[in-house]
């Protein structure tokens, strides 16, 4: 399975200092079944720990899931920054999480050479 991030997602990652590991370990659950919350159309929202803070003390992320073969990490949020995402927001993230879980392997390698998506180390160890 290949696990990416948005530029954006990079981000705020890196503000808040989480590292890929934690975005691997969020996959690994939601490998085993462990989703915190299934939102249809192929989009999940995950909390992503912070080092020293635990899930509870995380933050939530919206990710394009499609088991076994490709995962995006969409967007982040802290819970004390906003509740959740609108109802609008929430069928965008839903439409564009599908067109980057079916899109060919040509354009997922573009979207990297243009530094729009990153891959995260996700292997056997996860």
């Amino acid at each position: 399975m290949r696990v990416f991030k948005t530029r954006f997602v990079a981000r705020f990652c890196k503000a808040e200092g989480i590292g890929d590991e934690q975005l691997a370990d969020a996959i690994a659950r939601a490998e085993r079944g462990l989703i915190d919350a299934a939102l249809g159309g192929g989009l999940i929202k995950q909390r992503v720990a912070r080092p020293g803070k635990g899930k509870s003390g995380g933050r939530r992320t919206l990710i394009a899931y499609r088991s076994g073969t490709r995962t995006v990490f969409l967007f982040g949020f802290a819970k004390n920054s906003m509740d959740n995402v609108s109802a609008k927001q929430l069928a965008e993230y839903k439409f564009f999480g599908q067109s980057i879980l079916t899109a060919d392997d040509d354009l997922i390698e573009a979207e990297i050479d243009e530094k729009r998506l990153m891959e995260v180390p996700y292997g056997q160890e996860n």
